[in-house]
């Protein structure tokens, strides 16, 4: 989707959104608010499923900064 076809998506939405009572358009930044919460709730949820799978597969590392950079230098 182009940067012009989402500009205008995104200015007929803020136009609709303008349209509606000032009570009526916080309600809808709360609810916009919630559901962006709620997403990067589940995103974190599932890195860190992802992370247990890889350090229960023994696919994670330990060790401080100087390990990293003794075992890039090999």
């Amino acid at each position: 989707m182009s940067i012009q076809v989402t500009s205008s998506r995104f200015q007929e939405a803020i136009e609709t959104v303008e349209e509606l009572q000032p009570d009526d358009q916080l309600l809808l930044v709360e609810i916009i608010s919630r559901r962006l919460i709620q997403h990067r709730r589940a995103e974190l949820v599932s890195e860190v499923a992802a992370a247990r799978e890889a350090y229960q597969q023994n696919e994670v590392r330990r060790g401080g900064v100087e390990d990293l950079i003794k075992e890039l230098g090999t």
